[in-house]
């Protein structure tokens, strides 16, 4: 049995771009035959797909699936809108979306390193970059879940350019079947695509960006040279009407300006004699 050194390990992954285990694994496999072994790696499509790892990935898609209390909404990158437009590319978007819901994974990482219906998602990806021919990354991805009587409302926006997820709740089952009720959630969900809020009303801004608003409106009033008990007001009135913008209920209904979303879901809400609320959003753009 030959030696396997470190040296022949970081020659290999040189010669062929694939990972160092997998290198040390086909060199094992070859009992140290460095021509062997890239034959090795690339029956296995690694040596292709970590050829392909360095080259930009700015197009993509972005995914979101439902399962009953559960849903995502995952991003996965490619080279080229024409390959993120094809369907091999977004079965494949649709796997690794499953497997976020699946899964229930802290990031990235610890996605990759699951495994879903048989299979480890870092393979799965391997194969897909050897596929699809281009190189592929799973960028981000959120995960909801809904806790007793709600739903989850997706959208995709774009054509997979935003997709969005939405979670309420309610006290009646039947609300979440009710056509009412799935037209508004896409409404609220189109409105997040649209809109971008930070955040589902201003008593759940971020304290860093309440904070770091706060700060400019104030630095802002001070330059009127107005008295400070105005210069506060001014701030104030700033702080404000960045919550009306920036939080999801507070803001203009886009179908209707004379409503706030958050009034727009009480309406709906009293038509269905029900009481909604919105617990929960996820919004993934590519670019971001």
């Amino acid at each position: 049995m030959a030696q396997i050194t470190a040296a022949l390990v970081k020659q290999l992954r040189e010669m062929t771009g694939a990972g160092m285990m997998e290198c040390k694994k086909a060199l094992v496999e070859t009992d140290g035959n460095l021509d062997a072994a890239v034959d090795e790696l690339r029956k296995r499509g690694l040596a292709a797909a970590a050829k392909k790892a360095g080259r930009a990935t700015n197009e993509g898609r972005v995914n979101s699936v439902v399962e009953g209390a559960v849903g995502a909404v995952c991003q996965i990158n490619c080279e080229t809108d024409f390959v993120a437009l094809t369907d091999k590319f977004q079965s494949y978007v649709e796997f690794f979306t499953n497997a976020v819901v699946e899964n229930d994974p802290a990031d990235v990482e610890a996605l990759l390193a699951s495994e879903y219906k048989g299979a480890k998602v870092q393979d799965e990806l391997t194969e897909a970059i050897h596929v699809i021919g281009e190189n592929m990354q799973i960028a981000n991805f959120k995960r909801l879940t809904v806790e007793g009587t709600g739903a989850l409302v997706p959208y995709i926006h774009m054509n997979g350019k935003i997709g969005v997820l939405v979670s309420f709740k309610f006290g009646d089952e039947a609300t979440a079947a009710d056509e009412r009720f799935l037209a508004m959630g896409k409404d609220v969900a189109m409105q997040i695509a649209a809109l971008n809020p930070v955040s589902i009303d201003s008593e759940s801004v971020p304290a860093e960006i309440r904070e770091h608003e706060m700060a400019i409106y104030v630095a802002q009033a001070a330059e009127s040279g107005k008295p400070e008990n105005i210069q506060q007001k001014i701030a104030e009135g700033r702080m404000h009407k960045f919550y009306k913008e920036s939080c999801l209920l507070e803001q203009d209904f886009v179908k209707d300006s004379d409503l706030s979303v958050g009034a727009y879901v009480k309406k709906v809400a009293k038509d269905l004699g029900d009481e909604i609320s919105v617990v929960d959003f996820a919004r993934i753009a590519l670019g971001d």
